[in-house]
């Protein structure tokens, strides 16, 4: 039996452990925390939501624990605001198949009892460099899915395939409970996206917290110097909602009535800080010559402004396995690493792309794209032109292959624009602006612009 070995206890470790197990390997996951650790000690490590490619490989795992208690999100709700007090339109895209957010936390804990459950070992280690070389000689395969600075540093940035070298964002993520498990006026629960293309974004998305509580997580993505940017020096929980709800009754006004009444989920439950999004090499060299290969957010992290993080780890996995599989009993050598990553990245680079779509100006492409969707509802029933193209959209965060590629190409864009509507794009085009110029006359005169799927506005600062 071939043994491998996992470092990490994340999303995407666990998730490996349990495929590779389940294809008859000898699997040894390290990890620095305990179950219990990661339920009384651990801060949650991002929002973590999942599509349905992802929720389906968990399904295959048996780890759908939470299934029957998750609040399902069903579709997403955009409201793009290109200027402070202008909330020029929205945009609702329903999901195919629903989506959620599990705590990392609970889930950490749980997927590594079943691990044991199973045959599975877990080691609770914090695992250095040396100690790092040592399991790489014992195992057939080490794989690396977490580690402190100085392992992640065994990867070596691919500059060929890596967009930034500082942070694109400030981020503040906080899990809250309070907040009500629906917005007036719309139809299912979404998640929900508040965009400032000149200062930086807002999403507030259903999240089922490690007590076994519906909330929510709500992040802050904040360009560096602008009024988003409102985090630096926070020291608790607390302290990032004490700063957000003010935000939100200044910036939008439209949500504050919803979130007023926020707490925290659990003192731990809270991030700030920023990093930089980087691809890796699939190599890492250590101090006796061996190798090992990167897995998940070590090998490819992306900034969580289309909620891709753990969506990339799942298919990341899924691809990684079945590379593994594939290779029988020959060695897992360095070709092998660089081969079965360029095969994840052939079909996933959409992913980066995407991200790296939402963090600069919107493209043409993705302009012509939103104002052809403008006036969807997201309501069940909708079956107008406009709904079709909004789910499109939607859909795109399950699977960013399906049309990243129509958002960076306005020749494309028009196509796919066409394919939904069976007209031409320009009358699309032209429709969508009469509609979103209709509700700017409306705010120009003071009143709602009754943008769909928004209950009647009252602005809580006058």
């Amino acid at each position: 039996m071939r043994t491998i070995a996992i470092i990490g206890a994340g999303h995407a470790g666990l998730l490996a452990a349990h495929a590779l197990l389940k294809h008859g390997y000898s699997v040894t996951l390290y990890s620095d925390k305990s179950p219990d650790d990661f339920l009384t000690k651990a801060h949650p490590t991002g929002v973590a939501g999942r599509f349905n490619m992802a929720l389906e490989f968990e399904r295959e795992l048996g780890l759908n624990h939470w299934e029957s208690e998750v609040p399902w999100v069903t579709y997403a709700h955009v409201t793009l605001c290109p200027s402070l007090n202008n909330r020029l339109m929205t945009v609702c895209g329903r999901l195919h198949k629903p989506a959620c957010a599990v705590d990392l936390r609970l889930q950490s804990h749980r997927w590594m009892i079943d691990l044991e459950k199973k045959g599975g070992t877990v080691v609770i280690e914090k695992v250095t460099i040396e100690r790092l070389d040592e399991i790489a000689k014992q195992n057939d395969l080490t794989i690396v899915a977490a580690g402190k600075q100085d392992i992640q540093n065994l990867f070596e940035r691919d500059e060929t395939k890596s967009t930034y070298t500082k942070p694109p964002r400030k981020l503040a993520m906080v899990g809250v409970t309070g907040c009500a498990m629906d917005f007036e006026g719309a139809p299912r629960l979404p998640v929900k996206f508040n965009l400032f293309p000149e200062y930086g974004e807002c999403f507030w998305s259903p999240w089922y917290h490690k007590d076994g509580q519906p909330g929510w997580a709500l992040l802050v993505e904040a360009k560096e110097g602008g009024p988003l940017d409102r985090f630096d020096g926070s020291k608790s929980g607390q302290d990032i909602i004490d700063r957000l709800l003010p935000l939100i009754k200044d910036m939008m006004p439209w949500d504050y009535e919803w979130a007023k009444n926020m707490k925290l989920a659990d003192k731990h439950a809270w991030l700030a800080g920023s990093f930089v999004p980087t691809i890796k090499k699939p190599v890492g060299i250590l101090p006796s010559g061996g190798i090992v290969t990167p897995l998940g957010d070590t090998a490819m992290s992306v900034d969580p402004i289309a909620g891709q993080g753990a969506n990339s780890g799942s298919k990341m996995v899924r691809n990684l396995v079945a590379c593994i599989v594939d290779h029988g009993n020959k060695p897992f050598d360095a070709e092998w690493m660089t081969s079965s990553f360029e095969k994840f990245w052939e079909r996933h680079h959409w992913i980066d792309k995407l991200s790296t779509l939402f963090l600069e100006p919107m493209t043409d492409a993705g302009k012509e794209f939103l104002i052809a969707a403008y006036g969807s509802t997201g309501r069940p029933d909708d079956q107008s032109l406009q709904q079709k193209i909004a789910d499109a959209f939607a859909n795109n965060f399950d699977d960013p292959a399906k049309l990243t590629y129509a958002l960076y190409d306005i020749k494309e864009a028009r196509k796919v624009i066409k394919q939904y509507t069976q007209q031409h794009w320009l009358r699309t085009k032209v429709k969508g602006l009469l509609r979103i110029g209709k509700g700017q006359v409306r705010q120009k005169l003071g009143l709602d612009p009754h943008h769909p799927s928004t209950a009647p506005f009252v602005n809580p600062n006058k």
